[in-house]
Formats: C-alpha cells, sequence, structure tokens
C-alpha cells in the first residue's frame, strides 16, 4: 500500500496527540482518538512511544505498509511486545491471553493512524477554504466490496458545516476507505444540473449497541462500526478554540 507523504496539516494532527495506554481499544473511544494516541494491549510508555513514532516517520516519509512492518517489527520484538503473553487488565484485574504486536495488528495501526490522519488533515483545509469550496461530496474508496450503507451514501453532496458530517465524515469503519472531495459551488451546481448527486441528507438510523467494556447501552448509526460516528479532527480544532477563550477571557479579566 503506497501512501505517499501526508500534508503537514495531517502530519501536525497525529504529532499532537498525547501518549494513552490502554488495555482495551475502547479505552480510548470515539472523539478522544483526536486527542489521544493508543494502542489495545501497548501498556507501557515505552513501546507505545516507539510505536507513535514509527507512525509519525511513516506518515511524514509516505513509508509503504511493508516498510512500516519492517523498521517497527524488531523493535517491539526487541521489548518483547510480540506475538501471545499473559496481560493484567488493569481495569478488571483479570489476566488474559492476549495477542500482542503481530503483521495484521501492525497493519491495522497503519491503516487506520493513516486515513484518519489524513481525514482530520482535510478537515483543517475544508474550514480554510470553504467560503470557496463549502460543499462536501461523499465517495467510495477502493475497496472491491463496500458495506451497503456506504454504497447508498455515494454522491451525496451537502455543506461542510451539515450536521450529517458530524457523524457520517469518513472514514466511517475499521478497514473503510470511504473519502469526501471538497468541491466549488459552481462545480456543485453542474453536479446538481446533472442529477447525478443528491442534496438531501438521508434519514439516519440507528441500532443500539452494548459497550462490554462499561455495560453502556449506545446508539450507533447503521452502517457505521461502533466508535467511528465521530468527525476526525473536529474536536481537536473546537478544543483549540475552547482554549484560545479560556486564555481571552483570562486576559480580559486580568486588565480590567
Amino acid at each position: 500500500m503506497a501512501a505517499g507523504p501526508v500534508p503537514q496539516e495531517a502530519l501536525d494532527y497525529f504529532r499532537a496527540k498525547a501518549l494513552q495506554p490502554g488495555f482495551d481499544y475502547r479505552d480510548v473511544w470515539r472523539d478522544e482518538y483526536d486527542l489521544m494516541f493508543t494502542v489495545a494491549k501497548a501498556l507501557r510508555y515505552d513501546v507505545l512511544s516507539d510505536i507513535r513514532d514509527a507512525v509519525a516517520e511513516a506518515l511524514a516519509e509516505g513509508q509503504t505498509f511493508r516498510d512500516f512492518q519492517q523498521s517497527l517489527t524488531p523493535v517491539l520484538q526487541k521489548k518483547g511486545w510480540w506475538g501471545k503473553d499473559d496481560v493484567r487488565d488493569p481495569v478488571t484485574g483479570e489476566v488474559r491471553e492476549v495477542q500482542l504486536g503481530s503483521p495484521h495488528r501492525l497493519r491495522t495501526i497503519y491503516r487506520t493512524n493513516l486515513r484518519t490522519a489524513r481525514a482530520a488533515g482535510q478537515w483543517e483545509r475544508v474550514q480554510r477554504t470553504k467560503r470557496t469550496h463549502p460543499y462536501l461530496l461523499y465517495q467510495l474508496g477502493p475497496s472491491q466490496e463496500h458495506r451497503p450503507e456506504h454504497q447508498s451514501w455515494l454522491g451525496i453532496l451537502l455543506p461542510a458545516d451539515d450536521p450529517f458530517w458530524q457523524s457520517h465524515y469518513p472514514p466511517n469503519g475499521w478497514g473503510c476507505k470511504c473519502w469526501v472531495r471538497q468541491v466549488s459551488r459552481r462545480e456543485a451546481e453542474r453536479l446538481i444540473r446533472s442529477g447525478r448527486v443528491s442534496t438531501v441528507a438521508p434519514q439516519i438510523r440507528t441500532r443500539a449497541w452494548v459497550n462490554k467494556r462499561t455495560g453502556e447501552v449506545e446508539t450507533v448509526p447503521q452502517g457505521i462500526d461502533p466508535g467511528w460516528d465521530y468527525h476526525p479532527g473536529a474536536s481537536r480544532r473546537q478544543a483549540i478554540a475552547d482554549k484560545a477563550d479560556q486564555a481571552e477571557a483570562r486576559f480580559n479579566g486580568g486588565g480590567g
């Protein structure tokens, strides 16, 4: 899988994440991934840091998965984070035999972080240019098979600020390769005249899903994997805006 270097906005997004060790992938959930980097079962900070550094290098240099795997595998093997081992869950206290490093897990780490970083970087650019290119067009990726719901979203053309994107901005699940294309007003008019797009947000149908990690019952949009119904990059942007507002409030309060 050749990636090519990601845009600077995507790299900045990824590099700003703080390390968050966790036993289960649900220990960091939904838009918390905007702020934290975690890998399930990577409970040691040195191991988690090595993985994050390797991902950052892969993003910056445009490494293929093979390059990424060949570089990181011996590092993890040397530290003993490879194969299966008995690990204590710090939340439940239970000791379980779990899968640590493996080619399959490295592929998931590589693909997930590459796609979410690219999506977040694109969202940052959308915010800067939406005055002239205010629309997003849902597109399918190069997968051989697509989820039926994702196929039904192909050709949806909506303003970038439409609430639909808050939960349906891709990727929308493990392995999802869907993406959005930013569209100018003029192109949007041509696409609408052609009849090849839909300008009406589809009705969002949901299903109940039990988070076995917390016991909570969550509402998940159909066609989206649990935990993926968030907008990569949006909460990071909001967090930065909130900090700016707080700093301005402190400055104004102190200057009175």
